[in-house]
């Protein structure tokens, strides 16, 4: 199901339940800005290269917009817009003063070199700079996108605006990055697993986990999973998938996919399908990856007790049905993976504060 299609009917599934307005429902709908540009670069063999980047600002009735931006061959409008939506909602739950956006840039970051990274982010940045800002939007890195991406943002923008180390979270420590911020999203995951799993009278040691994706959301939380006993039993990225009932060794897995670019080719567990990874036998599943593989050609299927939802939108509204009447427990993203908005507002804060008493006392003087 296309994602936008998805989260409106999501959305609208939730103002009945409330009892919302159908004038309010329709204008949480309808998102405040959105931003479509061409971005074309050199490339390194002096060709040129175009991509379509794209900002949408769903809502700042709590305060500045909030949401990363994406580098996969997957954004459009569509994805986009559902992402904003889900960022304000998001942002609602974990009670925080921001309002949702989201951006991203049709490409694959793989086929980039560094520097073809950094012109093309330049350049993106060139394009939104002026909609833009410390309290009216702020980026953070997402899929394909990580501190460097930010830095390069932040460079970027304060050209034409100053230095304003608030104006992306996600950045380097160096440039007024947070500690654990890297962490956040997958930790995000542990902590909603423990309350989740703690309302059932359960704990995370003892019990089976599946984690679908092992870049940044994916490998924290395998990592912080396995540290607190939980057992992980298959593991799939975009290169393979894994399995041993015996539970796999993550911070193996983890070093073994930082020098090979991914999981496969680990001796520590056995080569499965990776279109198999979520209908494995387990208590958890943790979709980690892309939004919709979860649906109601595979939801019959799934094994799982329990769905944490590491990704944005990764269950179908017609999958939810099914596994509702299975039984299946699903905890939402919008509160699963709210770890990673949660320290970005520690950081944007704690920029933002001492730039302000930075400004006050310089011009005191």
């Amino acid at each position: 199901m296309n994602a936008l299609v998805a989260t409106n009917r999501n959305f609208k599934l939730a103002a009945r339940l409330l009892g919302l307005d159908s004038k309010l429902e329709k204008s949480l709908l309808i998102p405040f800005r959105e931003i479509k540009v061409e971005c074309t670069i050199p490339k390194d063999d002096g060709t040129l290269a175009s991509f379509v980047g794209f900002r949408v600002q769903h809502d700042n009735a709590r305060g500045p917009m909030k949401g990363g931006i994406r580098y996969h061959p997957e954004v459009d409008p569509d994805e986009v817009n559902a992402l904003a939506q889900l960022m304000t909602w998001k942002a609602s739950v974990a009670n925080i003063p921001y309002g949702g956006a989201k951006g991203g840039i049709g490409c694959n970051p793989g086929e980039l070199s560094i520097t073809e990274l950094e012109r093309l982010t330049r350049v993106f940045t060139q394009k939104i700079h002026d909609l833009i800002g410390v309290h009216t939007d702020v980026p953070a890195p997402d899929m394909g996108t990580n501190p460097q991406t930010m830095a390069w943002i932040l460079d970027e923008y304060s050209k034409f605006h100053g230095h304003s180390p608030a104006v992306v979270t996600g950045k380097p420590i160096d440039l007024g990055g947070s500690l654990g911020r890297d962490a956040a999203t997958g930790r995000g995951v542990l902590f909603g697993t423990e309350a989740l799993l703690n309302e059932y009278g359960k704990s995370i040691a003892g019990q089976r986990f599946v984690v679908q994706g092992f870049g940044n959301v994916g490998s924290w939380a395998a990592q912080l999973i396995s540290e607190n006993g939980g057992k992980i039993v298959a593991v799939s990225d975009i290169t393979g998938a894994i399995k041993n009932s015996k539970g796999i060794n993550i911070p193996s897995l983890i070093n073994h996919a930082k020098e090979n670019g991914g999981i496969k080719g680990f001796n520590g567990g056995n080569a499965i399908d990776p279109n198999s990874i979520l209908v494995e036998d387990c208590d958890i599943l943790i979709p980690a990856a892309l939004g919709g593989v979860i649906n109601r050609e595979n939801a019959n299927d799934i094994k799982a007790k329990f769905i944490v939802e590491g990704a944005n939108h990764p269950t179908d509204p017609e999958a939810d049905e099914i596994l509702s009447n299975k039984g299946v427990v699903i905890l939402p993203d919008i509160y699963a993976n709210s770890g990673g908005v949660t320290v970005s507002y520690f950081e944007w804060v704690q920029v933002s504060h001492f730039s302000l008493h930075l400004i006050w006392h310089v011009a005191a003087k």
